[in-house]
């Protein structure tokens, strides 16, 4: 694409003032800061932050089915026995009886116990998919921050352009105005009809008109600004309504292979894929058979019984108390399971994951169909952009070209006022239009850095 030289240098240069001067140090709100604002703020992006916040969530409950889990208890425990009556018989005609009152018993046990799947091939499948998901819903924040990052810069520049067509509009109704009163003073000597009067009157109200939609226009774009960034419309403050552009050229399949290398939501899409598969296959593992250990390890446990006998007559004998106490005691089991019938849970699960890896499929698929047609949007939209602005620009000249030349006849009498009006009017116009123009190229230039995948 060749611009043309004589709209390179006003594009290059062109630097249109604020509506309101501002005191050198008033701090105004720049694109680049409205989109820092926004990434703080934006519901998107609290959104895709929790997304992560889920899937590293997700991540530590696959741990749990991989690591050990060990518990630490003190059980204390207690049993009373009333009127105990037994009777061992020593032979075939001997027997003795016992019995008691009451039967007294307390344990103390300081106790840890662990349990662990040495070996569970879905859990481990698991784990490999979680973490895969992790990965995918980090690049997936980055794809929602970009988004957010593009959609705050139009709504930045929509202010400036609406800030811009403004001025335009304000500095139209003073030519009217002016042009009205030298029309009216024409009209009083006769000079011109009647009906040349009326015409910049209707002019004037047009004008007028506009300017005051121009003026709810700014007021809108702001208000949606502030919405985009997350903070009140007088938060907002002054706008930095500099429009600078310095055209490039962008090279469609260098943008399409940075595309298919950076962009943050192909990446997400294919972890997700992989993330899925692996979860269709930790599913299915669970038919498989798995090693599990547990163990468990008392420290010093006691225990202390007490039992009050009586005799044959049912009177009380002296109390028998007893304790017992050992360092330690401890022991484990290694066990081979298989899950031989689940109530259908299994297979709840293995269709459960199927469906997650056919829709993340099809959304990989569609990003990748897309892809292409995207960045040729964005980069022609560009280009189409950078020429817009070329023939606002040269119209822009031709324009003033032609007020000026119109001014010089309208002098000598050669043209009518009304043909001066027409040439202020076209110049407005052209100025509207070149406003617009700079502020698309902006724009576009935000869609071309969001479909490579440059992040904010």
């Amino acid at each position: 694409m060749r611009i043309p030289a004589r709209a390179v240098a006003p594009m290059a240069v062109m630097l249109i003032g604020t509506m309101v001067p501002l005191a050198a140090n008033a701090e105004v709100l720049t694109a680049d800061h409205a989109v820092q604002i926004a990434l703080k703020n934006s519901s998107q992006v609290v959104a895709a932050h929790a997304g992560v916040l889920d899937a590293r969530g997700g991540v530590q409950g696959a741990y749990s089915g991989v690591l050990p889990h060990v518990l630490a208890g003190v059980s204390r425990s207690g049993r009373q026995t009333d009127n105990f009556l037994a009777l061992s018989q020593f032979t075939s005609t001997l027997s003795l009886p016992s019995s008691s009152f009451h039967d007294y018993a307390y344990s103390t046990t300081p106790a840890l116990t662990g349990s662990w799947s040495v070996l569970n091939l879905s859990n481990l499948t698991g784990l490999s998919s979680a973490k895969t998901g992790l990965k995918a819903s980090e690049f997936t924040q980055r794809s929602a921050q970009a988004d957010v990052a593009l959609a705050t810069r139009r709504s930045f520049y929509e202010v400036v352009k609406a800030m811009k067509l403004y001025e335009v509009a304000i500095s139209t109704v003073k030519l009217a105005h002016d042009n009205e009163r030298r029309v009216r003073a024409l009209f009083d000597v006769g000079s011109v009809s009647r009906s040349d009067l009326l015409r910049s009157e209707v002019n004037t109200a047009q004008s007028t008109l506009d300017s005051l939609v121009k003026k709810q226009g700014v007021l809108t774009a702001r208000v949606a600004l502030a919405s985009q960034i997350g903070i009140s419309e007088p938060q907002v403050g002054d706008v930095d309504t500099t429009l600078s552009v310095q055209p490039v050229e962008y090279d469609q399949a260098t943008v399409l292979a940075e595309a298919k290398k950076n962009r943050p939501d192909l990446q997400a899409a294919e972890l997700e894929v992989k993330s899925a598969d692996l979860s269709v296959r930790s599913a299915k593992m669970l038919r498989l058979p798995y090693l599990a250990a547990t163990g468990f390890y008392d420290y010093k446990p006691t225990s202390d019984t007490k039992s009050i006998p009586r005799d044959t007559t049912g009177a009380a004998l002296p109390a028998t108390v007893g304790h017992n106490q050992s360092d330690r005691s401890f022991g484990g089991t290694i066990s081979l399971n298989m899950n031989l019938f689940d109530g259908l849970n299994t297979d709840a699960q293995i269709s459960a994951s199927r469906a997650r890896s056919m829709r993340a499929h099809d959304t990989r698929d569609v990003l990748e169909r897309g892809l292409e047609g995207d960045v040729a949007v964005a980069v022609q939209g560009y280009r189409t952009a950078v020429e817009g602005l070329a023939e606002a620009s040269s119209a822009l000249a031709s324009a003033q070209e032609n007020l000026k030349l119109t001014q010089q006849k309208y002098n000598v009498g050669s043209s009518t006022i009304l043909d001066l009006i027409d040439a202020q009017v076209q110049l407005e116009n052209a100025q509207s239009n070149q406003v617009a123009a700079a502020a698309a190229i902006r724009v576009a230039a935000a869609a071309v850095d969001r479909v490579r995948g440059v992040q904010p």
